[in-house]
């Protein structure tokens, strides 16, 4: 079974979807139906931009749903997957690309979702870390035992977990995890996404999500919340809302993907990050990124 998988924030570039722009008169239109729907030209910050523009949640959201869903799109009959999941954001990617959202209903959660959490973060400014070289439990235990807030928000791989939370919280459980001799790298993000300091934010992705369309998608979606497969349009809704303040359990996605009857790995959208945390699960299962 083909699995595709769609990258969440982190993967942008200057320059991402040009060349998709540039080659496919289908591609341009669905970049100036995007620039329509948005308001702004946002191909001009992903074309022409800098990096500082791109590390704006607002822009960076939904600039790689568009790289990827585009992307997707731009493979015509060769694109047939038979399961998705996306990191985070790539899971609208993912549901746009498996029919259980439109282009247009997906760019505007995205958009909406990028907003919300951009205003959660100016409200109580908050960071996040990538945690290495220790087991998951030993994180979990440091995060139970700071009196901040801090929780465990990303399960990339074995060993590589990503903490987020207040700039005290994190401070103290990196310091406890030094001493457990972890490896700890601080990461420039704009806030605590996936913790409990996103709660303003998922009250109003809530709103737009349940007033949005969802359609029975033609495979299923493994989703960040469980980590398992769903073709469900409520129960997807439900996730898609809880994944703001729910860790990505990535670790567990690809797991469940292979035991499932994965049979190779494409990474639809801007990097190549997910296909190495895939070979991390397995080794020997084939990737490859979407051209």
């Amino acid at each position: 079974m083909k699995a595709y998988v769609f990258p969440g924030q982190g993967a942008q570039f200057v320059g991402m979807g040009k060349d998709l722009y540039d080659k496919s008169e289908m591609a341009k239109a669905m970049f100036e139906k995007a620039n329509e729907i948005l308001g702004f030209r946002i191909t001009d910050l992903m074309f022409d931009g800098t990096d500082e523009d791109l590390r704006q949640t607002k822009v960076t959201q939904p600039a790689i749903f568009l790289h990827s869903v585009i992307l997707a799109k731009t493979l015509g009959d060769d694109f047939k997957p038979e399961m998705v999941a996306g990191h985070s954001l790539g899971e609208f990617s993912s549901l746009v690309a498996n029919g259980a959202l439109s282009f247009e209903d997906g760019l505007v959660l995205v958009s909406k979702r990028a907003m919300a959490m951009q205003k959660a973060c100016e409200m109580e400014p908050s960071t996040m870390a990538a945690i290495l070289k220790v087991d998951d439990e030993v994180v979990e235990e440091v995060c139970n035992a700071v009196d901040d807030v801090v929780v465990p928000a990303n399960y990339n791989s074995q060993g590589q977990i990503v903490i987020s939370g207040s700039f005290s919280g994190i401070e103290k459980a990196s310091a406890m995890l030094t001493e457990r001799k972890a490896r700890v790298i601080p990461l420039k993000v704009g806030g605590a996404f996936h913790s409990p300091l996103m709660d303003p934010a998922k009250v109003e992705l809530a709103e737009a999500i349940h007033t949005t369309d969802f359609a029975i998608p033609v495979c299923p979606v493994y989703q960040n919340v469980t980590g398992k497969p769903s073709s469900n349009p409520d129960e997807i809704k439900g996730n898609l809302i809880s994944q703001l303040t729910a860790p990505v359990r990535w670790t567990q996605t690809v797991k469940n993907m292979i035991a499932d009857g994965a049979s190779s790995f494409t990474e639809v959208g801007p990097g190549n990050v997910l296909q190495g945390l895939v070979k991390k699960a397995d080794r020997s299962m084939p990737t490859e990124s979407a051209s």
